[in-house]
């Protein structure tokens, strides 16, 4: 691995703990799932896209992925579009 390497891979494990510490339980599981099904392999414009989305925060995440709200236009990328469409109910999905 090179420099790059290790500083994505960094980022990766920043942004899986940041996953699974958001603040509500709910966000806390689902966010977990898809990170550690789609984190290993994002790479940094997706990590940056990703980041952006934790800084949302969970009321909005959530009602995002449980269709309550559309995604807003600064938001609305490839990486949010994963996350409503990722299947929670199955691990590994």
């Amino acid at each position: 691995m090179d420099a790059t390497d290790d500083d994505l891979e960094l980022r990766r494990k920043k942004l899986l703990y940041r996953s699974h510490y958001t603040g509500t339980k709910e966000t806390d599981i689902l966010l977990t799932r898809f990170a550690e099904r789609n984190l290993p392999t994002f790479d940094a414009r997706q990590l940056d896209l990703y980041e952006a989305i934790l800084h949302a925060g969970d009321p909005e995440i959530l009602a995002w992925v449980v269709g309550r709200k559309p995604i807003p236009p600064e938001y609305d990328n490839e990486v949010s579009r994963m996350l409503v469409r990722f299947n929670f109910a199955q691990p590994g999905s």
